[in-house]
Parts: structure tokens; sequence; C-alpha cells
């Protein structure tokens, strides 16, 4: 940036300088030129913050589309707001996009107030948008006192620091009147004549930020100007913080967070270790949908306990967290015909038919089985609540819960684990032991011999 100052001040006793840019309008002019490469979608409510970048961008000779959402509150004004960006667009010759917005029956839908259900309901068409015509990046006009006004809001609210962060940039999402005060974004629309549309009920207490806004915010700039330059420096502060927090959590997130056969694994001794373990907790499981409480109570837990979140299942075993992605439930049931030719089973299987006796040692990959003691068609499915077997080797029946508890499976390989069944009785257990009802002995006259693949 052309204007920057040098602070001095402190930590620990020993100095240090921090450099702060003070952008103006001729600044963030000169910015744009970096997006100049980019396909570019500006949100544009009518209002003089909108106006005022659509008009820099147009003097900057960027390429950009226009993005209005009309959501019919005010009648005739809302119209008119349509109207005039419209006018302005077609004057210009810049793309314009609009969207009729029905209001009322998103926040029934949503149970969200006016201003939440609205900003849902923009950005979710900005991304409809972006993904049909490949915008790179959407341009919005938020400034400083807008970061103001969202500061002290989640700070009413009891927030982390990212909370305090206020409007940050995420994403494709740009706003180069960030640092910007309201005051001068006026004084520029002014000085260059630009129009725009006042919307009525930003004069109003109706809403929240509004209620921030003027009777609050308002007050204390008139009588300390100078805090929106403080803020501004304490703004650049917490996001230098904030940047290194993020850093330090990524790299404890890459060394306990193992990803094996596309599951994430996390060591239970190691994560309990971790200083702070409630705010990593939250840092790294909220993304997925898991409350921080529940997850330290998981660890806690004994083994096979596991949660479930809209996107994600988080399972404790012996010694270990595992986090995988929620599956769409399906009927996983395969039946085959021996003469058949099969093309859909879940994994790769063979098999034949061989005269009996045959001496020598099956593998585990293997299953030697009394031909004449299977009913057409055989299947492959997964456990069910109830399932025994008779394990070769043993005596008598064993429930296969039972079995599983005793080889030490994990939940994961419980579910995944796959029956060879006849008549949804239990021929084997695929890949570890036969059923001994039907496993070849030296009675049988013909072995059908089944082997796995993988």
């Amino acid at each position: 940036m052309n204007k920057q100052k040098g602070l001095k001040s402190k930590v620990n006793g020993y100095p240090y300088l921090c450099i702060v840019g003070f952008d103006t309008i001729d600044n963030v002019v000169s910015a744009l030129s970096a997006l100049s490469d980019k396909k570019l979608l500006l949100a544009h409510s009518g209002g003089i913050d909108s106006s005022v970048l659509a008009h820099l961008l147009w003097k900057k000779k960027t390429a950009f589309s226009v993005a209005h959402c009309n959501f019919q509150l005010r009648g005739s004004e809302s119209e008119g707001d349509q109207a005039a960006i419209e006018n302005w667009c077609k004057n210009h010759q810049v793309p314009f996009f609009c969207k009729r917005i029905d209001l009322d029956a998103i926040k029934k839908m949503s149970k969200q107030g006016t201003q939440e259900a609205a900003r849902t309901a923009r950005y979710d068409w900005f991304e409809e948008l972006r993904l049909l015509h490949q915008f790179d990046i959407l341009v919005t006009a938020h400034h400083l006192n807008d970061q103001f006004e969202s500061f002290l809001i989640y700070t009413t609210r009891g927030t982390g620091l990212s909370g305090l962060l206020g409007i940050q940039q995420r994403n494709w999402i740009e706003r180069p009147l960030q640092f910007i005060e309201k005051k001068e974004i006026k004084a520029y629309a002014e000085a260059h004549n630009i129009k725009w549309r006042e919307d009525a009920s930003n004069a109003t207490t109706e809403y929240l930020r509004n209620e921030f806004r003027h009777l609050l915010i308002a007050p204390w700039l008139q009588k300390h100007p100078e805090a929106l330059t403080n803020f501004k420096i304490t703004l650049h502060h917490l996001r230098a913080t904030n940047s290194f927090i993020e850093s330090q959590l990524n790299t404890l997130k890459k060394e306990l967070f193992q990803e094996v056969l596309g599951q994430i694994e996390i060591s239970i001794t190691a994560y309990r270790e971790l200083p702070q373990l409630s705010f990593c907790t939250h840092h790294w499981f909220s993304p997925f949908g898991f409350d921080t409480k529940e997850v330290l109570k998981l660890i806690e837990a004994s083994k096979g306990k596991q949660l479930l979140s809209h996107t994600h299942r988080l399972i404790r075993e012996r010694d270990k967290l595992v986090l995988i992605p929620l599956q769409e439930s399906t009927s996983e049931l395969y039946f085959f015909d021996l003469e058949a030719e099969v093309s859909t089973l879940p994994f790769p299987l063979k098999w034949k038919k061989r005269t009996a006796p045959v001496t020598q040692k099956w593998q585990a990959q293997q299953a030697a089985l009394d031909l004449s003691k299977l009913k057409m068609p055989l299947c492959l499915r997964k456990f069910q609540k109830g399932d025994y077997f008779y394990p070769s080797g043993m005596k008598g029946k064993k429930l296969l819960s039972k079995y599983f508890k005793d080889e030490h499976y994990t939940v994961l390989e419980k579910e995944n684990q796959w029956l060879l069944c006849s008549l949804n009785q239990i021929v084997w257990v695929v890949g570890k032991r036969c059923d001994a009802r039907f496993a070849a002995s030296d009675q049988t006259k013909e072995i059908l011999l089944v082997e796995t693949l993988e």
C-alpha cells in the first residue's frame, strides 16, 4: 500500500515494529489490478457501498458481472433498487443477474431470522452462479465500519478469536473495501457524483446491527473519532495472532490425524496429552459437525462407542479415534449361482469344483466346502444381529458377535466383514473361518473351492 505507518510497541519487554497499511480509495483502485485476470461477480444491493465498488471496478476497466437479490420486502422501493442497478449495468455494458426471493418462505423453512435467512439465501445463490458461470471471485462491499459492528456484536455473544475477527476473507470471496471507513466511501461517492439507493430500514433500530450502529457506535465515534483507526490496528494484531494459532493447530493436526486406508485415525494417548484440549477439539471437530463436550466424553468412553454428525462418524476404538464420512445406507446383499456369470459382487471372487479327497492345507483366503450341503443360490452379505455359526476346529455354535469380540475386531472391521451364506446360514466368514457344517471333510465327495482374489 502507498501509505503506511510504523507502530512501535513491546512484547514481554522487547520492542517490535508492526507495519499497518492505512488504505484509501486510491489504494483500493491500485489493488484491483490484482483481480484483472479473474472472472468477477459483484454482489450489488443498490446502496452506496456496492455502488462505489461498482464504479471503482468500471473505472479500472476490470471485467465483472453484477448479482442482485430482490427480497421484495419494501414493495416499490425494492423494485426501484432492481431497476436502478439493471439500468446502470445496461448503460455501462456490465452483465446483470437478478433473483427474486420469497424470504418469508425461507424463514419458515429454515427457522431463521430475517437477516440471517437473507444472508443464507444470498450466498447460496451466489454459489449457484459461481458453479454455473465459472466465476473466480465474488466481490462484496463490506467496509471497516461493518467489521467494527460485527466485532462488537460477536463480543457480546461470547465468541472465540475467529469470531472477534468479524468479516474475514474466505474461499472465493474478496472484500476490497474492508479497511475503508464509511465516511471515505461517502465522500468518494459525492465527489464522483455516484448515484445510489437508500434503504429506509437502515435508519431504524429494528435489527440488532442497526441498534449497535445508531445507538452505540455512532455516538462513540462522534466522541472518539480515532476509534476506527485504533480498531484497524487491533484487527491487524488479531489476524496475525489468529494466523499463528491456525498454523500451529494445522501442524499438530498433521501429526495426530493419520490417514489409513481412507479413514482418519487419531491416537487417544497422544490426544490426551495436548495442551488446551478443549480448544483443539473444538477447532478440529466442529467443522465435521461434532460438539466439543461430546467428543471429550467419547475419548473416555468404552470401545465401540461412536458419535454421528450430518456428514461423519467418530468411533472410539481400543486405543484410537476413527473418523470416517457417512455413507448412504444400501442393502448389501449379493446372490449368485455357480453356473452363472457374475459381475456385481462387491469384491473379486472365484470358485471351482474339485473331486475329493484333496489333501492340502487351505489358506485363509480359501474355503473348501462340501458341495452337496450347499443350497443355491449362494449369497454374500454383512453381519446381522443374532448371526451365529459353527466355527471349524471348534465344538458347538458361536454367536458371530462373540467371535468378533474374541478376534478383537474393531467396529469398522465388523461392519466390513463379508459372510458367504447358503439359505441365510453362514458358510464362511470370508477370509477368516469356515462353518464346520459346510466345510469339506473325509466324507466329502465333491469340493467347492471358493477363493478371494484381494
